[in-house]
């Protein structure tokens, strides 16, 4: 949290609104190429509409050739079945998350690292450069980053838990960082995908949850897990990935299409997404007995050293040195 106000508050009433005229449009024409996608993300999540909105866009720069059907909350494959899905056309467009065929991507995608927030969508744009030729050689291409991990926070059920002091806590998992985090702050990680996450901490499957607040207030997990530590510890970029073959096999000009599509929906969600977060969080607080704790800059910048420590010594061999060397100096360059 760099603020007492859980994000920065903007006014989105233009912005959201062109978002939902944007998903107001009707296909007048049949596509030539129907591509699925399919999220985690729920209808309830300020998220889903920035993703009709690119499937808008997308039909809209492509003059209709290309349809983009949105499918919410997992139903096209689980969580962490995304790379099969896409390469095995279950779906055509995912969020390919913590895959080991991807190890640099898998590295150094999600990592406790201190960032400009103000300057995400370039350093997401810049980022997506440098393990463009990783993700080729897999079969895939990222067409658009959502925002994601600018919220990725840390719940708890009192008010008073220290963060590097887990103490055996059964803790929400997302994947090898979060592993190597929890077990390194003394916690026992739990994989649970956003579907469940809700009944395993009713059921006391967890104790404690690290999830983005977008994800965590769409699901309602407030009312189990009320006690919000706002750390600010991580860079995260999700890549909606696509089948390359299938992107490939498009005109040069619908890639285009769809690689501006993209971008412009990651800057056209930016602002509501924000404001949702705090609409979210500020409900939770004041309705419904919750609170959101900032950490000092100094008690966040340690967190951060504490986290990274015997992390990102593994880049190189993910990644090889020259490209891990780029990937540091990226993250040095958006500092904040």
């Amino acid at each position: 949290m760099r603020t007492p106000q859980i994000y920065r508050s903007a006014t989105v009433t233009g912005v959201l609104s062109a978002c939902l005229a944007l998903g107001a449009i009707s296909v007048t024409q049949a596509a030539d190429v129907t591509l699925r996608l399919g999220t985690y993300v729920n209808k309830v999540d300020v998220r889903y509409g920035g993703f009709q909105n690119f499937a808008n866009l997308v039909n809209e720069k492509t003059n209709g050739r290309v349809e983009v059907q949105v499918f919410d909350s997992g139903t096209l494959h689980p969580f962490n079945k995304a790379f099969d899905s896409v390469l095995g056309g279950v779906s055509d467009i995912s969020p390919v998350i913590n895959e080991k065929r991807l190890p640099c991507h898998r590295m150094t995608t999600f990592t406790p690292v201190a960032v400009d927030w103000e300057q995400h969508i370039e350093l997401d744009q810049e980022y997506t450069a440098l393990v463009a030729d990783e993700l080729a050689n897999a079969g895939l291409i990222n067409v658009l980053s959502s925002n994601f991990s600018y919220d990725q926070e840390w719940w708890f059920k009192t008010p008073d838990a220290q963060l590097d002091k887990l103490d055996g806590q059964l803790v929400r998992d997302i994947g090898p960082v979060m592993t190597h985090i929890i077990k390194k702050w003394g916690g026992k990680p739990v994989f649970i995908a956003p579907t469940e996450v809700y009944q395993g901490a009713e059921r006391g499957v967890v104790d404690a949850i690290n999830m983005g607040v977008a994800t965590f207030s769409s699901w309602k997990l407030w009312d189990v897990m009320p006690h919000m530590i706002n750390a600010n510890l991580f860079y995260g970029n999700i890549m909606y990935m696509m089948n390359k073959a299938k992107f490939d096999a498009l005109s040069p000009e619908d890639q285009q299409a769809i690689l501006d599509a993209g971008e412009e929906a990651q800057r056209a969600i930016k602002t509501p997404y924000e404001q949702w977060i705090n609409e979210k969080v500020g409900e939770a607080i004041m309705k419904g007995g919750g609170s959101a704790r900032a950490l000092a800059k100094d008690e966040r910048m340690r967190l951060i050293a504490s986290a990274a420590e015997g992390w990102d010594d593994k880049w190189n061999e993910a990644c090889g040195e020259e490209l891990a060397g780029k990937i540091r100096a990226l993250f040095e360059k958006y500092e904040g």
